[in-house]
Formats: structure tokens, sequence, C-alpha cells
């Protein structure tokens, strides 16, 4: 679509989802027409905050800075019944996964489509807008840390992630010299994060330098290299106020509540089954997994091992066992596991490959 007029947009963003009937690639001219912008959303089909802020601002028929490009990629989870709540084809793969060869399958198609598009585009920089499994506060995710990627981050939040683990995101175009961020709005249901992605979508698109922001006007919180929490894949979990004894883990109901808040070694976070924490694993950047340096049992409770800092905490089952629990650092923001300690750098301990082991569903990294 180039420059669509409101009567092609339908009365809704749903409306409009519902005309979309394949990926979709949006451009819009800019003042400055020697520069582009891009930006995608929906990547995965139940995140719809990204789409609503989209759909809103092309109605209102702005010009934008410079030449905007907007790639919607879910389409096709995103149109299933009940519309937005599959995050992907139910027998298909998490497109954002998917940016790297060998671009198997309709998903691997899908990705390798708009890496082209953004190729040809050359853009200056590149967003990727998502919401977060849970409800909770605004944070960017990037792999690189320098002042470009902390002023797109303030566009936004206040919160930016940084991670050395490759899992095929696109955020991972950074490596193309292109700044780029992922915006985790919050919550999917959450109004207030349909209406940050919208005022964060209106200064990207209206200002003329999105890239070196005077230093008076943001202040960033950087985290930097999370431990990423997993689930067994036989393991089962449940949300309830107490545990029932046939689930193998057990979170209260409103665990959301404590992302990116600071758990100390005394609060617990939930129950563990007969099994303890052999059914989770503490996944590093660097692949070192040190589980008692994370979490620790006491009395069927599961409790901090070292004040904690988590994020992405969900209360969707589904999510929490074909994606993660929770990812954490220590409650200063560091790192579980420094590179530079352990005689390694961070460069080097850079995942090279992500297979899918079908034996058992899990995503397995090698370097």
């Amino acid at each position: 679509m180039n420059d669509p007029s409101p009567r092609t947009l339908g009365r809704s963003a749903l409306e409009w989802l519902d005309q979309l009937q394949k990926p979709t690639i949006i451009r819009v001219a800019g003042r400055d027409r020697s520069r582009t912008r891009a930006m995608a959303t929906l990547l995965h089909g139940n995140e719809p905050s990204g789409l609503l802020a989209l759909h809103r601002w092309l109605l209102e028929q702005h010009t934008p800075a410079v030449n905007m490009l907007f790639l919607l990629g879910g389409i096709y989870p995103a149109k299933i019944p009940p519309t937005l709540s599959w995050r992907q084809l139910p027998d298909g793969r998490d497109l954002n996964r998917c940016f790297k060869e060998p671009f198997e399958g309709e998903e691997g198609a899908i990705a390798r489509a708009m890496l082209v598009e953004l190729h040809n585009a050359k853009p200056e920089c590149l967003l990727d807008v998502h919401n977060t499994s849970g409800s909770g506060p605004a944070f960017a995710v990037s792999i690189t840390n320098d002042a470009a990627h902390q002023a797109l981050t303030s566009l936004f939040t206040d919160r930016l992630i940084i991670t050395d683990l490759r899992l095929g995101a696109l955020m991972e175009y950074s490596e193309q010299e292109v700044p780029t961020v992922t915006i985790e709005c919050g919550g999917s249901q959450d109004e207030q994060a349909h209406e940050l992605a919208y005022e964060g979508l209106v200064r990207y698109c209206s200002r003329p330098d999105v890239l070196s922001l005077e230093k008076a006007d943001w202040d960033v919180t950087v985290l930097r290299n999370p431990i990423r929490v997993e689930l067994a894949p036989e393991a089962t979990i449940e949300y309830r106020l107490e545990p029932t004894g046939h689930a193998d883990l057990t979170f209260p109901p409103d665990i959301e509540h404590r992302n990116f808040g600071i758990v100390s070694p005394d609060e617990p976070l939930g129950w563990v089954g007969k099994k303890g924490l052999g059914i989770l694993t503490a996944i590093g950047h660097n692949r070192k997994e040190n589980m008692t340096q994370v979490l620790q049992v006491r009395d069927g409770k599961i409790y901090p091992a070292q004040a904690l800092r988590t994020f992405m905490i969900t209360t969707n089952p589904v999510i929490a066992k074909s994606d993660c629990l929770f990812y954490a650092v220590k409650a200063t923001g560091e790192p579980f596991f420094d590179a530079k300690r352990s005689g390694g750098s961070s460069r080097t301990s850079v995942l090279r490959e992500l297979i899918c082991d079908s034996r058992c569903g899990r995503w397995i990294y090698q370097y």
C-alpha cells in the first residue's frame, strides 16, 4: 500500500485487518524524500498495540518527516478467530525467530521477504513494536547499546534491555549497522500500551532526527544480558493462590505485578512440586547455566537466590511453556554472568546458530 487514503483503511483497525489478506508493506512519503525509517509490527498475531497505533496514525493522514516503511508480518495468525488471539499459526513457527537462514517454511519466506524490503529501502533505523506476554511496564530490547539505540528507546520508554543472545529475531538487523530496537509496549489488553505505541509512533515519524537526541531529553536505564528462565516441555504449570499438588510449578495469579520490580530473597515467587527446580533451566547469553545463582527452594516455595529484577513474566501458560517463564537480572541491573570476568568476550560468546530439535520441540542453541 502506498500513501493509503482513509477510505482504504476501514473504520477500525479490526475492519482494516479483515481487509488485509496477506503480510503487507505500507509506504508513506515524507517531507524529506532522501531518507527512510522503518517500523515492523504484528510479527505476533496476538500483539495489537502496533497495529492499532499505525491504523490511527494512517487515518489522521500525517505527513512524516521522512519516508516511512511499515511492515505487517503476522497477518495470518492475527486473522484466526477470535481475532488477535493467536501468537502464531497453530502448526507454524514463531515469525520473530525466523529472520536468519535457512528461512524455512512459510514464516521463513515472510521473514526473508521483509528483509529484502529493508535491504532495498535502506532505512536509517528500524523499530519492531510488540506487546509483552503479560501485563507490565513498557521496555525496549536491543543487541547494541549506544547513543542511537538509547535515543530510539527514549521515544517510547526509559528501560532498555541489552542482550547478546541470538534467537533469529528482527532486532538482530542491528548487525547490518542499522540502529534497531524492539519496543515492548506493555500488555496486549492494556489501553495504556496502545496509547504508548501511538504516542511513540508519532514521535518516531514527526521528528527530523531520532538518533541523536540531546542527553537532557532522555535518561534510559540499561539492563544487560538477562537470564532466561525456561520450563521443561513435559512440566505442568498452574496459576493459583495455593498449589493443588497436581502441577510441577504454581505461580500466583497476580505474578505479573512482579514485572520490573525487585524481589528480595525473602519473597516467594511460587511453589514447586516433587521435581523441584529440575523442571527449570536458567539460560544466559553465553550459555552458562547456574540455577543456584537465580532461584532456590525452601519448604516447597521458590525464592530468589539473590535480589532480582524480573520482567516478561506471563500468566499465559501456553507462552510460559513455549517461550519462557520470565527474564531476570540482578537488582542492580547487572547480568549474572559477566563475560569479561569469565575470560571471554561477549562477541565470542554470541550464539551463532539456532535450530529446532523436532524430537522435543525445544530450541537448541549452538556457538
